[in-house]
């Protein structure tokens, strides 16, 4: 067993008999009270979101994987599939493995796959994507007092909330982890 405080974001964790990736890790000392150590986990298993609080003495087990690089192919349902850059061997993921990010699967992009020994358990795309606006609406002229945002949908089928000033056919950068734009590509 490891101390919590050796655990970072990132770090793959069991926690009740489950795994769970580390999303957010914050040290805190409240005033006049005792340390302790905030976390917020997701269990790769159901996708679900656990906050928790540790004092600086109590124990997890830190669990070791490894990744590979591998590139999106196509959609199956609710499951992605993705092949090996080196050997070619297909993979099938959940979206709950993927998480948020699942709506920005590109074609072709190179994901990171995380194992636990030989079975897949988690995603981790690229921090950004860039994709080709397909709809959105025609933006006011002259409405730029304010920082209004109109939704629009891209390439792949998601939608995000972009600036009146970007049109059908721009390409945009988007970060996977928030579905937030970022500029114009």
């Amino acid at each position: 067993m490891d101390k919590v405080s050796d655990i970072s974001r990132g770090s793959f964790v069991r926690y009740n008999g489950e795994l769970a990736v580390v999303l957010e890790y914050e040290h805190r000392t409240p005033g006049n009270l005792r340390a302790f150590y905030q976390v917020k986990m997701r269990n790769i298993k159901s996708g679900r979101l656990i906050e928790q609080r540790f004092r600086p003495d109590d124990e997890i087990e830190i669990v070791r994987v490894h990744f590979k690089e591998h590139q999106f192919l196509y959609l199956d349902g609710d499951n992605a599939v993705f092949m090996d850059n080196e050997t070619f061997e297909q993979i099938t993921l959940s979206r709950e493995a993927i998480g948020e990010g699942f709506k920005f699967l590109k074609e072709g992009m190179n994901v990171s796959i995380y194992f636990d020994g030989d079975e897949p358990i988690y995603a981790e795309l690229p921090v950004t994507v860039e994709l080709e606006v397909t709809y959105t609406e025609p933006g006011l002229r002259g409405d730029t007092a304010t920082r209004t945002l109109k939704p629009a949908t891209l390439e792949n089928g998601a939608e995000v909330k972009v600036p009146l000033f970007v049109n059908v056919g721009d390409r945009i950068k988007v970060d996977t982890r928030t579905g937030e734009y970022i500029e114009r590509a």
